[in-house]
């Protein structure tokens, strides 16, 4: 089988995963790899994350994160957009219950041409208020028409 996709800097942000050859909308592209570790794990190495503006950590459930730091692939060189040609869709072992087994899928959500970058919606929330200095921290870089400046998912207002 011919691979399908390679490393390289990106125009977006260091470096990024491109298409070498035709992706069709709906196919899997990759696995997102990487230890598997506990949430209280995650912040004993890296903190709260908040304040970096750059993680390799993917939550898989409300149990377990996938570190691509540590065992990872190069899923995670996958960059964000606002306006992605790809999402990540979580596999579960066994519905409804959070396992270890759960896996991250990368998946083309339209057709992608050889020599085009891949990219997702990181989908980024914080529980700390999205300050102007987070939001410059978790800038968004993806030039594209509808981006919204951060990788920031804006928080939801409290019902009154």
């Amino acid at each position: 089988m011919t691979r399908r996709i390679a490393a390289r800097r990106s125009p977006i942000h260091g470096n990024g995963v491109f298409a070498t050859a035709h992706i069709k909308a709906g196919d899997e592209i990759i696995e997102y790899k990487g230890d598997h570790i506990t949430h209280a794990q995650a912040d004993k190495r890296y903190g709260d994350g908040g304040e970096t503006g750059h993680t390799f950590l993917f939550t898989l459930n409300e149990r377990y994160i996938v570190d691509g730091n540590s065992n990872g692939n190069i899923a995670r060189w996958i960059n964000h957009s606002c306006d992605p040609n790809c999402q990540a869709l979580i596999e579960e072992d066994v519905e409804g219950k959070p396992s270890k087994k759960d896996r991250v899928l990368i998946e083309a959500i339209r057709d992608i041409a050889p020599g085009e970058e891949l990219t997702y919606d990181y989908g980024i929330t914080l529980d700390m208020p999205h300050t102007a200095r987070l939001k410059k921290i978790w800038a968004c870089r993806c030039g594209s028409p509808k981006c919204i400046g951060t990788m920031l998912k804006p928080k939801r207002k409290a019902a009154k």
